[in-house]
């Protein structure tokens, strides 16, 4: 059998838009795509008559459905479809059709073939045809280059609506979004990249929709938030570091002066290394409760021993190189190999020890209530159209 795609349509108050766009895309899919593929338009809790249009249009046209939630939120509502599809490739577009429609196949082809796992319409590339206005633009590439310099963004363009996902890529994506607007987007591109999934970027021509209700520089300001929210992370874990590395090297200084400098390490480093997994634990992951903490802190002794061989080996070094070298050359060693060590600890807990499928996510919760509610028969007959 042929893979399956399906494209989603968020809408809100898209009363004129929507059933000429839907039948345009509609008449596309059949003439011109060589995939079964299905259309579903996913109602923010419209208050015009964009219900009655759509739910007429799933009536009357073959694989198209119509969803309504009760809360606003494009995010919400990529995620409620995308958890209850059963396609192999997950798409979504925006209403007004903005990017060409032949720019769908190129965007899914990598995704069937397995060769990428996400896949984006990128205005940005060389060889894409943009029409908008010079507000748009430069708050666009400014706000690209933004996740570029903080998130260290690779993709080119995360606010075209016009994207695609492997359905598996996706289900192990949504526990970890936590934003339900604008900024999924984003946060599904970010978290993907850090997954190591690959992503691929399609060229479009995009024609600005003057009509569009999306207000540019209110959504602008919540996706600058939401890349504060995902520096966060990085943030708490540098605040547990400072506070963790001091109370390192007062324990240090003060075990030193009865110890062995490599005695002093491994006890200083020992002690600090179980505050610093239980605070990371807690304020940098969000895990509490007791659920895998032994395990956590086990694998945090593990990190903890990882380091102690880096400080340890410097101080080795330090030895060898400078005998009889004064505690405070000791301690500016011990400070760069901290450092180092540093870097070492937040990977292995962010990719190893807190890492994706360790411990539920706040968003897990939502995930769970739409897998359980996609297992449900559907008590109405005549489906979601």
């Amino acid at each position: 059998m042929k893979p399956t795609v399906e494209i989603t349509i968020p809408v809100y108050n898209e009363e004129d838009a929507l059933e000429a766009s839907v039948r345009e895309l509609h008449a596309f899919l059949e003439s011109s795509f060589p995939y079964p593929c299905g259309i579903v338009i996913a109602d923010n809790a419209s208050t015009d008559r964009t219900e009655p249009i759509g739910r007429a249009l799933a009536d009357e046209l073959d694989r198209v459905d119509y969803v309504r939630l009760e809360r606003k939120g494009r995010g919400r509502a990529l995620r409620q479809v995308w958890s209850r599809s059963e396609a192999d490739v997950v798409c979504y577009m925006d209403v007004d059709l903005s990017t060409g429609l032949e720019a769908l196949l190129p965007l899914v082809a990598p995704l069937v073939s397995g060769h990428s796992d996400l896949a984006i319409g990128t205005r940005l590339a060389p060889g894409s045809r943009v029409e908008r206005g010079p507000k748009r633009e430069l708050i666009s590439r400014a706000y690209n280059r933004i996740l570029h310099l903080t998130l260290r963004a690779k993709f080119s363009d995360a606010q075209c609506g016009f994207k695609a996902a492997r359905a598996e890529a996706v289900q192990r994506l949504l526990p970890e979004i936590e934003d339900q607007s604008w900024f999924f987007d984003t946060e599904l591109l970010v978290l993907g990249q850090r997954r190591g999934l690959r992503i691929h970027e399609v060229a479009v021509d995009w024609v600005d929709d003057p009509d569009s209700s999306v207000d540019v520089v209110r959504t602008a300001v919540d996706d600058l938030l939401g890349v504060a929210r995902l520096q966060g992370e990085l943030i708490r874990f540098a605040a547990v570091g400072v506070a963790s590395t001091l109370a390192y090297l007062l324990l240090f200084l003060g075990l030193r002066l009865g110890l062995g400098a490599q005695l002093a390490n491994a006890l200083a480093l020992g002690l600090s290394a179980v505050g610093n997994t239980a605070a990371n634990r807690r304020f940098t992951f969000g895990r509490r409760g007791r659920e895998r903490l032994l395990r956590h802190h086990a694998q945090g002794l593990f990190v903890f021993g990882l380091c102690l061989a880096l400080t340890s080996v410097s101080l080795a070094l330090l030895a060898a190189l400078a005998p009889g070298a004064s505690t405070a050359v000791e301690v500016a060693v011990l400070v760069v190999a901290n450092a180092l060590a540093t870097l070492l600890r937040y990977l292995l807990l962010r990719l190893w020890v807190f890492g994706p499928g360790k411990t539920p996510s706040p968003a897990e919760d939502e995930v769970r209530g739409l897998a359980r509610w996609r297992a449900q028969p559907d008590p109405d007959p005549t489906p979601r159209g």
